[in-house]
């Protein structure tokens, strides 16, 4: 990873994310959504993915993005500004089997709205519990970002958890996946919220997307 950028880009990206942080508001319907302003990151993931932890980690902010004390009960798309230069977006947790099936049907059809006509969506992140690896619900979500024609990588979250040689084999099944997706960015990150981990190559990954 430390390969693909130069020091200026580092720099570029812990710069990004040592300015402010502020939750901006919650999504539910589309006509909600606020007015596109820059570049938009969306983060997805499963239930219990990790994602709000790592969005906490990029930003430096403890408890900016919380997780619901019910995994799946969140349907709103939440959006961050970070430093008045980007917008990330938290896509609701899926892949919970407790969710009534016609809330899953309306929020994957406000998902596919916004994921359709978003001006300025720049960039999708895929979080993958490294634990688990490529689940049939992380491919419904490739599925979607493919239809849609949004670029996304996927990254694998809490690389803590297991051992060099599962996390070298997962990476791996990631990549695989990854290459057979047409809207696939075939490059993998692999983070720890908890340890710090492959998280500044994540900012420099951001930034260099301004």
């Amino acid at each position: 990873m430390s390969d693909r950028f130069t020091k200026d880009q580092r720099d570029a990206g812990r710069r990004l994310f040592a300015g402010p942080s502020a939750f901006v508001l919650g999504v539910a319907k589309l006509e909600q959504l606020p007015p596109a302003r820059g570049a938009e990151i969306a983060f997805a993931g499963r239930s219990n993915s990790g994602k709000s932890s790592l969005l906490n980690a990029l930003t430096g902010v403890n408890g900016l993005a919380r997780a619901s004390n019910t995994p799946g009960r969140t349907r709103e798309l939440n959006f961050f500004d970070i430093a008045g230069r980007l917008t990330l977006v938290d896509m609701p947790g899926y892949g919970y089997a407790k969710a009534a099936k016609k809330e899953v049907k309306k929020w994957q059809s406000m998902l596919r709205g916004y994921l359709r006509g978003r001006p300025g969506l720049t960039r999708a992140f895929v979080l993958i519990d490294s634990r688990h690896g490529v689940l049939a619900a992380d491919e419904e979500m490739m599925t979607l970002l493919d239809e849609a024609a949004v670029t996304y990588q996927l990254v694998l979250t809490k690389i803590d958890k297991i051992k060099p040689a599962e996390l070298a084999k997962v990476c791996a099944e990631a990549e695989a996946a990854a290459k057979k997706r047409p809207a696939a960015f075939p490059l993998i990150h692999a983070t720890s919220s908890e340890k710090a981990t492959g998280i500044a190559e994540l900012r420099t990954e951001i930034a260099a997307l301004l």
